[in-house]
């Protein structure tokens, strides 16, 4: 999960209340009577976006749009011009040892093995700085507490699970993650499909 805050979406003449957030590739738009969510994907919108005196705009397939954003327009608008790769949010840098545990999609590799060449897949390294774990259901998290048994120092474990599936919910990571003794300390859209929440010990527990 990316930015959020309150605002307003000027649209095909309609004047929208709801939340606005800003998503690894796209932004999503809640609006507060409960209508159907509009989402706003980077790739469609780049080309025309830009801050103006508070306001985000940009130009979609009913026309031109207005995100009232105050301050944080310029930013957002930032990130959609020059988005970090994924491997940057997740925290990957240049030499790091990653071990991934689960089912990880080609594109996800290709960006480690770019990022850096220590990766170890299928096996958890005794010097990992970071642990990605791919769950698909709530069942697949009995092994949790195993896996933080290797979380060291440092060392961030990322467990990248579906969104929107009532076999695993955010509720049940973070549960499964505390009762280890982790914290949860940080939130990423990993994917169109997919989030990654990421854990570390405690500063007292190093």
């Amino acid at each position: 999960m990316g930015q959020e805050r309150e605002s307003t979406l000027r649209i095909a003449k309609r004047r929208i209340e709801g939340e606005a957030l800003l998503e690894t590739a796209e932004i999503i738009f809640r609006p507060l009577d409960g209508s159907k969510r509009l989402k706003f994907a980077f790739a469609d919108i780049v080309k025309s976006v830009k801050a103006v005196d508070g306001e985000l705009r940009f130009h979609t397939g009913e026309g031109p749009a207005v995100l009232e954003l105050g301050p944080a327009a310029e930013k957002w608008a930032e990130k959609i011009l020059h988005p970090k790769s994924r491997a940057e949010k997740l925290g990957v840098k240049n030499a790091m040892q990653v071990s991934l545990l689960g089912k990880f999609d080609d594109d996800f590799q290709k960006e480690l093995s770019a990022a850096t060449k220590n990766v170890s897949a299928g096996k958890i390294t005794s010097n990992s700085e970071i642990i990605f774990v791919a769950v698909e259901s709530a069942e697949e998290l009995s092994d949790v507490a195993r896996i933080a048994k290797s979380v060291k120092g440092a060392t961030g474990l990322w467990v990248v699970y579906p969104k929107g599936k009532k076999e695993i919910t955010e509720t049940d990571v973070i549960g499964a993650c505390r009762k280890t003794g982790l914290k949860d300390v940080k939130v990423v859209g990993f994917s169109p499909t997919h989030t990654a929440l990421k854990f570390v010990l405690p500063v007292e527990k190093r």
